[in-house]
């Protein structure tokens, strides 16, 4: 047994052996193969598996099998016929193929290399058939292409290929042609993937043939592959036969590709052969790499040798192998003795196919958010809040990550990294760390993050705990209490079951040795435990058993179900002897290895107990010094059995290397003095920001060597580096990063060579780390990351460095190899079928598009804002774009020609700071940053220009530049590689100045010099650009260029030389366009078009038809002067020729100043576009004007006058302001004008000032509204938009503004040379958009279909001043209203309430209304002076509460429950003479006046609220003054003080009513408040989120905390308190409450009354030391634009809000009942009863009530509309109107009509909600009554006009009025007309018929 034992185990180290006596040569090859279809059948080829049918099942196992027993290569025979049945590489077996590639993953997954035999040797019979034999030179070249397919499929996952595998079974004409075509194969695959080994089969026995052609043979292979045999019986002279063969051979290193053995079956030793085939190969000199082994295995009784070995010597082996001292031994000498030279030598290459690369974070380093959503407290937060991190730096905000994951995730799909790993923070799950504590919105984060990283491609690498321990466990003992080891566990468990159906790859600890060693020895991190005697040791202790448990949590539970991973990273330094001479100093850096990597490993990865060396040590150092200086924990058995292989893979973190040398007598505690070393660094070594970390790459080789050798190689578990990178100082050049790429490219190139040379099985690189983060007590003054990011910034902006390229760059090739040349990419299946355009009839004026105003102009507001929710059609392109002056710099590099623009902007004073585009971006160097960008937007399409003089510097052909048509071609390359689309532009404005020598596009010539250039470019870039577009903006070209002389060429020639230049511009584009269409479509299949440019114009006035006809001619001089002649009939459209002619003739011009085009230029012009491309950025609106004829102008000529549109949005380019609604009247234009064209939107973007640079909401906004029109015009209108490209990819040279704007969606600064980029927010919406293909239905906008509660209180509002009127009738007192709105200036058009909607005298009107609304409730206020003149309970105005009283009885008469609000803002006037709610009296006189209406009207009304919207009265009362009383002396005090005694009136009066009334009432009483919901602005910015945050709570809370809570809350408290004393005051100027006010004051509600109307976006505002209520709230507000305007100013239309601020509610105030008692929304101006808006506002409101009630849970009670009636809307008067019922004010009587929203109203009352589409009609439903109801119709009141209908359109009752006036005085005149035609025809007809015929030649009409 031992003898077979011996033999069997020389086969799996011959590999060893061979690799560590011949380092020079590659690994030994040990070849098995190939698999077969049945392993019991013969093994001839028929048997071989040819992919013809699926692999077997056992496959994989049966790879895992050979490579533990030694097995490194496996053949793999192809076949050929198979692949490629038809012979054509472009057309394979798709199934075949991926069967091939699969079984070559399964070898390379389970460590075998595959070896692709393509062939045999004789010609398939398939293509026997049909061609015949290798006599025919056809299949010569078939194979040729079938190598070149298969090298080109299979080059990233095989290196090395046998073309012919028995070349020797072919003969003659046969043999010569095969290997001819091997030799072909050869000669050009070999130079173009240099990485590939190639060879052909042949038989040993022809060795004598092989002499004869061996030169031949030898010149084409790369190693020779031989067929040998061995027979027993003649004892085959093998060494002889190969001695002979390597010399013929030229010393080739020889393969033996197939060894049979035959005639040994009679020996009794079946190992004999064995040995003597092992002797030869162990003969250097015979340079052999490999020997095939399968035959040999047949011979072997593999069942027995298993057996043996694992019963006799599995243990013997394991504990052999883990002696560290000949692991550390072993590698040490195995290195010892290298020169520096070949230590350092460089490694070119790349890593195996299925190499995983990654980058890494950690949670409290990035993550901030300390605190929000209920985080606990980690040990680091504590630590940090405690000072002990330089500069007092915290991990509060960090990198604000917790806000950023689109950021982030953004970074990654940047840089390519296939795996992103970042732990988890158990604080954030967990607070207190057990999982009762668990917290909803923690885990919702990373639920976020990885399914965020998921959808981008990136697989997550999960850590559970990475330093940050909850501090409520630090606070039980932390990682020295043994319950620790549970909790983990349970922690554990929690994350693999939410998150590991995503989650793949688990690590439980990150660098645990930091935690034992800093945190619980030195004390140098958290907790600061200074104990390195037993702390430190302990805690190691319960981290192993906590892995360990974790890892048995994964295995037991969810590892069959999931699939994962789960390892542990360790961290080590290398140890290098100090000394290499001293064995004492070889044995110190053994046991420093032992210390620190060994105390952990040796556990998991060996036999579950710490490293002997370690245990010897610490015992020998006990009894050396006579005291314990390390207490080394006991595993027990069970622990270590439990503990042994809890590892999936090896994690290791490694920074830098140490020398080591033995230090003995030390008796102090710590690692080094108890593990009798010292640590030193050589000077030599380059320094980091870290004094801790050196550049030492060569040592990480060593240390995975050293890892393989003592812990991977018993596991056989793959290393993974999950942790590699150093800092650099936080100064200097922050983003050119020099030192990291040095860093990262050395240590890298040694992990290679570990994978390549060594083959120690590391199978990923992690570089630390993503971005800057916070590095623990260094706080954020050492830099680890990839991305820049600037903490100084609130938004935290991350900006790529250096190094971010160059590890992407490493990651795409996947190590160090140069890309491979490759002849063409070009991009297969994508040639586009166009068909050209047909000639169309030319406009009429004006043309038939003016339709399109007839449709859109027309539109409400409230119409043409809606929002449209949907997607673009599948294929939408999406893109960015630039240009080649703007961009790229260069200006004069590598032999580029001046353009026109370098000339322009050398000329002081042309440019804003004298900028200019000499370095611009400098993209002509940053191809990687910008594919960078393009890459993490995902762009389909990258639109750009070519730099014409970069090509051909004076213009010509003949002055062709090499290099920049290489920096092109490496741009586009790159692209396509990205699978971005290139869309190339000829020519942006950038012409060769050589060319403008010659009067540029002024001259003709330059038709066949631009077809020149268009012909090189096609021809050299076609192959790989599919849309090409010939001038961008000829408009701005010839205009402003050559007329207004604006930009270059700088020519002042407004008259005539634009029209001439156009002209010349539309015959080069037209000539480029037949060069393409004749040349170059049919083999390249692109499209050509052309980007013209236009503005919107909307007439004046729809109605006025010169109006019309002036827009229509706007468009047609703009847009029509280019697109009229391509698009419809090759020549300019009428109304320009019109206009210009007539313009001429009239200035006493012989001939027209616009050129005319001969019918063959037309017939040429006509058709020249494939699709419709267009730029547009605004909307102007136009009207007919007389322009002077003393100037010559293209401007003149038009007759227009522009200006801008109402509602138009400034920009940082004033003209272009932003009007969204435009673009979707324009593409409707261009479908009518054009015969609807397929339509690209080229560039579409909106300027921002420098003051922005990366949170850009403007531009949010502006992408948002413009493309949504662009999706109505593609989903409702039927336009045919294919594309969409964005202006622009990043801030560039901005023409004549230079650098003083920006269009980028990434931020560039130009101050610094290296021109870094950052993506600003618009980047991340922008891809969301892309990624979403427009703006899917959102499930906030989605309606839902349900019912409210059985008993829902369906209310409407009122207030007393606003409906009542009667203001000085029946004893009623003075109110602080009346004297405010009888002061001058304080109301809008001096309205007032004197009279209102007189609803004093008008109670049974008021209740119709509210029957015919079907509500059974109502709300209203009582007005104090009514019943209390004086405000007192001196006197009672009986008369006053009579109203009431007769109000309330016809409510319950008609079923309908009041709902009575004591205070509506209508204080007595004489309260406020001794100053209102600013004096604590009237907390008294309140509860005085509560007291006489509970006792007067409380047995009728049940529903009592006490204040309506405190917050409104004291703000706007005593704070701005803009609202009664008026006052606003004292901003930063009065509101707070009036707000003080409001509450405490409020609670006054609960009690009164608790007290007194409600046992015997039984209503409920509470108070109403008001608040608005905010959202941030910028969401993903911990600045605004929490601005957002604090609007709420200064609105909302301010009044509901102390009712709620007693108290005001402590956000308020704090910030008001600081804020004041930081102003000098000795207190604060919130008032306090006292202990007795705060108890009788918290709980005085029944319920929450809330009026909601609106959300805003707030952010952060510093107002410095100013005092008053928005500096103390820190936040502005703004709204966004998507969002609908209403009447009000203030109130934008975002239902969602309304579900999250009810939903807030609930959260913050413990689900109280609520009852919202006020919720509308305001229309002005004309009146229409077909309220549009409002209907939409009730349905998507109420349905979000509705949605917090069904889906959150909120207690719903009850909902009002505010209002009933359009009343008195305070200081708006009357025009602001909320009502559901009209007022027609214009009527004394002051009429009530139902608008359409009652009746939508009334039915959402009576269903009680919203039932489905399915369940309509339903007897629900209330229908507006068909009969007129009397009184509805009302007159025009003054200031307002009704809409009515008026032949199919809405106008206004005068307007239609007039019409109906014209058609009747029409109808008279046509009638007379009539009667006069037909005397004339009688009369006619007894005359002599001259028949005469007019032609008018509509062509000559306007030649003069």
């Amino acid at each position: 047994m031992m003898k077979v034992l011996e033999a069997f185990l020389s086969l799996g180290f011959l590999a060893v052996f061979w690799s560590s006596s011949n380092a020079e040569q590659q690994d030994f090859m040990l070849l098995a193969g190939p698999l077969k279809t049945s392993q019991t059948s013969p093994s001839d080829e028929d048997n071989t598996f040819n992919c013809g049918g699926p692999l077997p099942q056992q496959s994989r196992t049966y790879f895992l099998y050979l490579q533990s027993r030694g097995v490194t290569h496996f053949k793999v025979p192809m076949s050929w016929s198979l692949i490629l049945p038809s012979g054509d590489p472009s057309q394979p077996h798709e199934d075949t193929v991926r069967c091939y590639k699969t079984l070559v993953q399964q070898l390379t997954e389970s460590g075998i290399k595959p070896l692709l035999v393509l062939h045999r040797s004789a010609v398939p019979e398939l293509f026997r058939a049909r061609y015949g034999g290798w006599e025919n030179p056809l299949l010569v070249q078939m194979f040729e292409q079938y190598a070149g397919f298969v090298f080109n499929t299979f080059r990233d996952l095989v290196d090395t290929f046998i073309t012919f595998s028995h070349l020797h079974e072919l003969h003659e004409v046969q043999l010569q042609n095969a290997f001819q075509s091997h030799a072909n194969v050869y000669n050009v695959y070999h130079q173009m993937f240099k990485v590939l080994h190639l060879s052909v089969g042949i038989r040993g026995s022809d060795i004598k043939s092989i002499y004869q052609t061996g030169s031949k043979i030898m010149a084409h292979v790369d190693f020779i592959s031989l067929h040998m045999q061995y027979n027993c019986k003649l004892e085959t002279p093998l060494t002889e036969e190969l001695r002979n063969l390597h010399i013929g051979s030229g010393q080739k290193p020889i393969l033996m590709y197939q060894l049979t053995v035959e005639d040994c079956d009679e020996y009794e030793n079946h190992f004999q052969p064995l040995h003597t085939i092992l002797r030869v190969l162990q003969k250097k000199d015979l340079h052999i790499m490999g020997c095939d082994i399968t035959h040999i295995f047949e011979k072997l009784d593999q069942e027995e040798t298993l057996k043996s070995l694992q019963m006799e010597n599995i243990k013997t082996v394991l504990h052999q192998k883990s002696a560290s001292a000949f692991s550390y031994q072993k590698v040490w000498e195995k290195f010892r003795s290298q020169t520096e030279a070949e230590r350092d030598q460089f490694l070119s290459g790349s890593f195996p196919v299925d190499f995983d690369w990654s980058v890494s974070s950690e949670s409290f380093k990035v993550e901030g958010g300390w605190a929000k959503h209920g985080k606990g407290e980690t040990i680091w937060d504590r630590f940090s809040h405690e000072g002990h991190v330089i500069g007092n730096q915290t991990t509060d905000l960090a990198c604000d990550s917790y806000h950023k994951v689109d950021y982030d995730v953004y970074l990654l799909r940047g840089m390519m990294v296939p795996n992103y790993q970042f732990s988890i923070s158990w604080a954030r799950i967990f607070p207190t760390g057990h999982k009762e504590s668990l917290l909803e919105k923690g885990v919702a984060y990373y639920d976020k993050m990885i399914d965020t990283l998921l959808q981008s491609g990136i697989e997550p690498t999960v850590t559970l705990h990475h330093w940050d321990l909850p501090q409520a466990l630090q606070d039980t003992g932390g990682w020295e209490n043994d319950t620790i080891v549970e909790a983990f566990k349970e922690f554990s468990d929690f994350c693999f079951s939410r998150y590991g159906d995503r989650v793949k790859t688990w690590i439980t600890f990150g660098s645990p040795w930091v935690v034992s060693n800093l945190g619980y020895g030195t004390g140098e991190h958290p907790p600061r435990v200074k104990d390195p005697i037993i702390a430190s040791y302990k805690v190691t202790h319960n981290i192993i058993k906590s892995h360990a448990e974790a890892w048995h949590i994964y295995n037991d539970n969810y590892r069959k179900l999931q699939g994962g991973k789960v390892g542990i990273a360790l961290n080590s330094d290398w140890a290098e002897p100090r000394n290499p001479s001293s064995d004492q100093d070889v044995a110190a850096a053994e046991r420093y290895l032992n210390f620190m990597l060994g105390w952990f490993a040796h556990p998991i990865f060996v036999d579950g107990d710490y490293p002997t060396v370690l245990k010897e040590q610490i015992e020998k150092k006990k009894g050396s010094c006579g005291k314990e200086l390390a207490r080394l924990p006991v595993f027990t058995e069970a622990e270590k059995q439990r503990i042994q292989g809890t590892a999936d893979f090896f994690g290791l973190n490694h920074y830098t290397s140490r020398l080591i040398s033995e230090s003995l007598n030390s008796c102090d505690a710590g690692p080094n003095n108890v593990g009798d070393f010292l640590t030193h660094i050589d000077p030599a070594w380059p320094p980091t920001a870290s004094d801790q970390i050196q550049s030492v790459p060569w040592g990480l080789r060593r240390l995975l060597n050293y890892i393989s050798s003592e812990y991977t190689s018993i596991t056989k578990v793959p290393i993974y580096i999950t942790g590699n990178g150093m800092p650099t100082e936080y100064n200097g050049d922050v983003f050119n990063d020099a030192d990291r790429v040095d860093y990262l490219k050395a240590y890298i190139n040694e992990a290679m060579k570990a994978v390549l040379l060594d083959g120690t099985g590391v199978q990923r690189f992690t570089v630390q780390s993503l971005m800057d983060g916070f590095e623990g007590p260094q706080g954020y003054s050492q830099r680890f990351g990839l991305h820049y990011v600037y903490f100084e910034d609130p938004d935290r902006p991350r900006t790529p460095k250096a190094s971010a390229y160059y590890y992407s760059k490493v990651i795409e090739r996947n190590g160090f190899a140069e890309p491979a040349a490759k002849a063409k990419m070009e991009i297969y299946g994508n040639k586009i079928d166009i068909p050209r355009l047909p000639s169309l009839p030319p406009s009429e004026i004006p043309s038939k598009s003016k339709v399109i105003w007839e449709k859109f102009s027309p539109q409400t507001k409230f119409e043409r804002q809606l929002y449209h929710y949907g997607t673009f059609s599948e294929g939408f392109h999406w893109g960015v774009s630039s240009s080649a002056y703007q961009v790229e710099g260069g200006s004069n590099a590598d032999g580029k020609g001046t353009s026109v623009w370098d000339t322009f902007t050398q000329k002081p004073g042309n440019i804003p700071n004298n900028d200019n585009g000499d370095v611009a971006c400098d993209s002509y160097n940053k191809i990687d940053a910008d594919l960078y960008m393009l890459r993490a937007l995902k762009v389909k399409t990258y639109r750009f220009s070519l730099s014409w003089s970069r090509i051909f510097p004076n213009g010509y052909k003949s002055s062709l530049n090499q290099k920049g048509v290489d920096y092109y071609n490496r741009l586009i390359d790159g692209l396509i590689a990205n699978n971005i689309a290139p869309m190339v532009t000829l020519y942006h404005w950038d012409l060769p100045q050589a060319l403008q020598d010659i009067n540029g596009w002024d001259n003709p010539e330059m038709i066949n010099i631009f077809s020149e250039y268009c012909d090189f470019c096609y021809a050299t870039f076609g192959d790989r650009v599919k849309f090409w577009i010939t001038f961008n903006e000829p408009q701005t070209i010839a205009w402003s260029g050559y007329g207004l002389g604006q930009i270059p060429p700088s020519v002042k020639q407004p008259g005539d030389a634009p029209y001439r230049v156009a002209h010349n511009l539309l015959k080069a584009h037209a000539q480029a366009y037949h060069t393409y269409d004749e040349k170059y479509r049919a083999s390249q299949g692109g499209l050509v078009s052309i980007s013209l440019n236009a503005e919107w114009a909307e007439p004046l006035d729809i109605n006025v038809p010169r109006e019309v006809v002036a827009a229509d001619r706007a468009l047609q001089f703009q847009l029509g002067w280019f697109a009229h002649p391509i698009f419809k009939n090759g020549d300019y459209p009428d109304a320009m020729k019109w206009q210009v002619g007539n313009k001429s003739e009239l200035q006493g011009l012989t001939e027209s100043r616009l050129p005319s085009f001969t019918d063959e230029d037309k017939a040429f012009i006509q058709g020249t576009a494939d699709v419709f491309c267009i730029n547009t950025y605004t909307t102007k609106v136009v009207r007919h004007v007389t322009s002077r004829l003393d100037i010559e102008s293209y401007e003149t000529d038009q007759d227009v006058e522009k200006k801008y549109a109402d509602g138009s949005i400034n920009t940082a380019v004033n003209e272009q302001k932003a009007v969204a609604w435009g673009l979707r009247r324009l593409l409707n234009w261009l479908k009518e004008e054009y015969g609807d064209p397929e339509i690209y939107i080229t560039e579409n973007g909106v300027a921002t000032g420098i003051d922005i640079t990366v949170d850009d909401t403007d531009r949010i906004f502006f992408l948002k509204t413009y493309i949504d029109e662009a999706l109505k015009a593609h989903n409702l209108d039927g336009v045919r938009v294919k594309g969409y490209i964005a202006s622009s990819l990043m801030d560039s040279f901005e023409w004549l503004k230079g650098y003083t704007v920006g269009y980028g969606l990434h931020y560039v600064n130009f101050k610094l040379s290296s021109r870094p980029r950052s993506p600003k927010r618009s980047a991340h919406l922008y891809f969301d958009i892309m990624k979403n293909n427009g703006f899917p239905l959102t499930e906030d906008e989605e309606m839902l279909y349900g019912h409210f509660p059985e008993g829902f209180m369906w209310s409407t509002s009122s207030a007393a001043y606003q409906i009542e009127g009667a203001w000085r009738s029946d004893g009623k007192g003075l109110s602080i209203w009346d004297k405010f709105a009888h002061t001058p200036e304080k109301m809008s058009q001096d309205y007032n309430g004197d009279i209102a909607c007189n609803s004093y005298n008008k109670i049974a009107e008021d209740i119709n209304s509210l029957k015919t609304l079907r509500v059974r409730h109502y709300r209203f206020s009582i007005s104090w002076p009514r019943i209390m003149p004086d405000g007192t309970n001196r006197k009672i105005n009986e008369a006053g509460l009579n109203y009431y009283h007769r109000l309330v009885d016809a409510l319950l008469e008609a079923n309908i429950k009041p709902q009575v609000t004591l205070y509506h803002w209508d204080l007595p006037q004489a309260l406020q003479d001794v100053g209102g709610w600013e004096n604590e009296t009237i907390v008294e006189r309140f509860r005085d006046y509560a007291d006489v209406v509970f006792n007067s009207l409380g047995d009728k009304v049940k529903f009592w609220i006490t204040l309506n919207e405190a917050y409104i009265v004291a703000l706007h009362g005593y704070g701005y003054g803009n609202l009664a009383p008026g006052i606003n002396s004292n901003p930063g005090t009065a509101p707070y003080v009036a707000a003080h005694n409001l509450i405490k009136s409020h609670a006054e009066a609960w009690h009164v009513y608790n007290d007194k009334y409600r046992a015997k009432q039984g209503g409920i009483i509470g108070i109403t408040i008001n608040s608005d919901w905010a959202e941030p602005r910028n969401p993903y910015k911990q600045e605004d989120v929490d601005a957002a945050m604090r609007v709420v709570q200064f609105m909302m809370g301010w009044f509901a905390h102390p009712v709620f809570n007693g108290d005001y809350s402590d956000l308020m408290k704090n910030i008001i308190r600081e804020r004041s004393l930081a102003a000098g005051r000795p207190q604060s100027r919130l008032p306090e409450f006292t202990p007795a006010e705060v108890a009788r004051i918290k709980g005085t509600h029944d319920y929450f009354g809330f009026n909601h109307y609106t959300t805003f976006l707030a952010f952060y505002v510093d107002f410095q030391n100013q005092e008053h209520y928005e500096a103390d709230r820190g936040a502005a507000v703004i709204s966004d634009r998507t969002w609908l305007d209403s009447g009000s100013d203030w109130l934008k239309v975002n239902p969602p809000g309304f579900r999250k601020i009810l939903k807030f509610i609930k959260e913050e105030y413990g689900n109280p009942p609520i009852y919202v008692t006020e919720n509308g929304v305001s229309e002005r101006g004309p009146v229409n009863l077909n309220d549009a808006l409002r209907i939409h506002f009730y349905k998507n409101y109420i349905n979000q009530a509705l949605k917090a009630y069904l889906l959150d849970g909120v207690d719903m009670r009850g909902y009002a509309a505010w209002s009933l009636l359009d009343n008195l809307e305070w200081v708006m008067g009357y025009d602001e109107r909320f009502g559901l019922f009209y007022v027609n004010r214009s009527d004394p009587s002051l009429p009530r009509i139902p608008k359409k929203s009652v009746w939508h109203y009334a039915t959402i009352i009576n269903c009680n909600g919203f039932i489905s589409p399915g369940e309509s009609p339903h007897e629900c439903q209330i229908h507006e009554p068909d009969v007129d109801i009397p009184g509805t119709t009302p007159p025009s009141p003054p200031g307002e006009e009704l809409i009515v209908s008026f032949l199919g359109l809405e106008v206004s009752s005068s307007d239609a009025a007039l019409g109906l006036n014209v058609l009747f005085s029409l109808t008279i005149i046509a009638a007379v007309a009539v009667v006069g035609m037909a005397y004339a025809l009688v009369k006619a007809s007894k005359k002599q018929k001259h028949p005469v015929e007019e032609h008018i030649d509509h062509e000559n009409k306007y030649k003069f």
